[in-house]
């Protein structure tokens, strides 16, 4: 055979090479496509796990498909395994971080599973990129500003807060979420005023009622705290720890007679509630009712063990009752669980003091005095730190384009 014959067999054996590739080519594209539109089909129709199946047989012809993998993660997503779904989000996020959608599917999935502090690393960008004004924009705001509050991270939540309501007048329970972020922060005008807001809206909300008194307990207005506790049980008197806040509020006032009847109607709500039986059990302590406290104080121990009041009141008892053994016991696990409390180490040295052991009390009456110094330097701290709070508040009142604002 020729020269010139060969080059032409074997230029006609390349060119049936490169077309039989082609038709397979075109034939594996059209599979997938046919595979694709029966993944879609069967997504929209709830068909999950036979779904899954068509996108991961995509996979094995085209393992880089981006869409694949965040479809996938959508799946994972719909049946609640949202670990499973940030993994898979991840990865086509890594094949195509610019497709539509998918990280605010992924900062969805982080805050549904928990990962609120990671969450606001996806949403924040996100809201920064979204027109101000659009829908996505206050789906955003509230959805990063529910993160941060979630994280506890409350002075971060309230700017994207207000801001969500001030766009959404009618939104009462995110305001509410508002309420309490002031209140974590330590924002109490700022409670008062979402307060207001709320009772706008509602004017029976036992949890408005309830915030603004934690908010004027705070600013130490504990008559006020007490009128507006007194109105969340009028408002709504089933409403979960509406009772025990105002019960709490009367045994600091030390009127222990009232505050037991509110613990009580507590434990008719919630009658598995360990606090409010802890702290019914001081308060028949302190109304002189031993039989009552003692059996109250060891229900609150076997509800909550960690829990240093009931054995605190149980030592009391024990000690007043002569039982010095028991006391002793008691004492030692309330200061085991409340090493910084005051009363308790205090306790301890009265009680080493009947039982002769002079060197025990010197040492639980300094550890006593070195307690009081430090609880002493805290207030006057937080005394410092609540006036400037106010300066500050008090001046960006006045900066504001309306000036301050009269009651």
């Amino acid at each position: 055979m020729s020269r010139g014959m060969k080059a032409l067999v074997q230029s006609g054996i390349a060119a049936a090479v490169l077309i039989a590739a082609g038709l397979a080519s075109h034939g594996q594209s059209v599979a997938v496509s046919r595979l694709r539109d029966q993944a879609f089909a069967l997504e929209q129709q709830g068909r999950n796990t036979e779904a899954e199946e068509a996108w991961r047989g995509i996979l094995k012809s085209e393992p880089g498909d981006a869409e694949a993998w965040a479809h996938l993660g959508f799946l994972e997503a719909r049946q609640g395994r949202y670990r499973e779904a940030i993994s898979l989000y991840r990865r086509a996020a890594a094949l195509k971080p610019s497709m539509p959608d998918l990280k605010l599917n992924l900062g969805l999935a982080l805050f549904k599973a928990g990962e609120l502090k990671e969450a606001t690393r996806v949403f924040a960008p996100l809201l920064k990129k979204t027109p101000p004004v659009s829908p996505d924009a206050q789906r955003l705001r509230i959805l990063l500003g529910m993160a941060y509050y979630g994280s506890g991270d409350y002075a971060a939540a309230i700017p994207l807060l207000k801001d969500a309501m001030a766009r959404d007048p009618q939104d009462l329970p995110y305001r509410l979420v508002l309420a309490q972020s002031c209140l974590r922060a330590e924002q109490y005008p700022c409670v008062l005023d979402v307060y207001r807001q709320i009772l706008a809206l509602n004017a029976e909300s036992a949890e408005a009622d309830m915030l603004a008194g934690e908010a004027l307990d705070g600013m130490q207005d504990h008559a006020g705290a007490i009128r507006q506790f007194r109105a969340a049980v009028q408002a709504d008197p089933k409403q979960p720890e509406v009772h025990f806040g105002l019960g709490y509020l009367l045994w600091r006032q030390s009127q222990y007679e009232e505050a037991a009847r509110q613990f009580q109607a507590e434990l008719d709500n919630v009658p598995e509630d360990a606090e409010a039986v802890a702290y019914l059990a001081d308060c028949e302590r302190q109304l002189n009712h031993p039989e009552m406290a003692r059996p109250l104080a060891e229900k609150a121990i076997r509800m909550n063990p960690r829990s240093a009041m009931p054995y605190m009141d149980l030592g009391i008892l024990d000690s007043d009752a002569g039982r010095t053994a028991g006391a002793l016991r008691e004492f030692r696990m309330a200061a085991q669980l409340e090493p910084a409390s005051v009363q308790v180490h205090w306790r301890l040295a009265r009680l080493y003091q009947t039982m002769g052991k002079q060197q025990q009390a010197k040492a639980e009456f300094d550890l006593t005095r070195k307690l009081n110094h430090a609880a002493d330097e805290t207030v006057a701290r937080e005394l410092d730190a609540a006036q400037a709070r106010n300066a500050a508040q008090q001046k960006a009142a006045a900066a504001s384009p309306n000036g301050p604002q009269q009651q």
